[in-house]
């Protein structure tokens, strides 16, 4: 199991975030998950990779337990396993397209040119390379956000309404890609989103409530 979410339960104070979320993520899967603004979709998906914390329950990635480890031993175990990608695209402005999706294998310790390059060849953006992001599109810099989550091969990739800011032809081009490279590397896929349209051929489309999770 990639994931593994048990009686998950948050509040801000006395206000409830979301509450009793169970959940499963095999390896390959993709999973959308739906819900009204300020439900707390984006708070969940922090949880799930331990950038957040959480009352009750608990999250497991790769059979190990998120709430049992330190501060270091999370930002570790995400750096290795866990590949984001979010709507508004987080790329440097002062790095060039290879640079940006460079990143995580650099924060690996690692230098794999040929890996970032067949990674932007697979989003089709390999002729970019030498570009600073000013110079692309929407949806060209959400498919750099892509190739940059997956580059370094991650069990798991968490994407946060990542066709939010985008016209809905770029918006399927977009997700089509994002679908097919998370398929080609059996990379699990946990998308969060209010788009319908988003969860195109999902494995399971799930509904997020106050009071926890519900299939659509």
């Amino acid at each position: 199991m990639t994931l593994q979410l048990r009686n998950l339960s948050k509040h801000y104070g006395d206000t409830p975030v979301f509450a009793h979320v169970s959940l499963d993520v095999a390896p390959g899967e993709f999973v959308a998950i739906v819900g009204e603004s300020g439900v707390g979709k984006s708070t969940l998906l922090n949880c799930m990779a331990g950038l957040d914390h959480w009352d009750q329950g608990t999250v497991q990635l790769e059979g190990q337990d998120m709430g049992a480890l330190g501060e270091d031993q999370r930002a570790l175990l995400r750096r290795a396993k866990v590949g984001f990608v979010f709507q508004a695209f987080h790329v440097l402005p002062h790095l060039d397209v290879m640079q940006n999706v460079a990143l995580p294998l650099l924060l690996l310790g690692q230098t794999d040119a040929a890996r970032v390059q067949a990674m932007l060849d697979a989003v089709g953006l390999g002729a970019l390379g030498a570009r600073l992001p000013q110079q692309l599109s929407g949806g060209q810099l959400q498919r750099v956000a892509i190739a940059r989550a997956l580059v370094h091969q991650p069990r798991l990739l968490l994407a946060d309404e990542p066709t939010g800011n985008l016209d809905p032809t770029t918006a399927a081009l977009v997700m089509q890609a994002l679908v097919q490279q998370c398929r080609s590397r059996g990379a699990a896929l946990v998308l969060v989103t209010h788009s319908v349209a988003a969860t195109t051929g999902a494995d399971r489309v799930l509904h997020l409530r106050a009071d926890g999770m519900h299939t659509a």
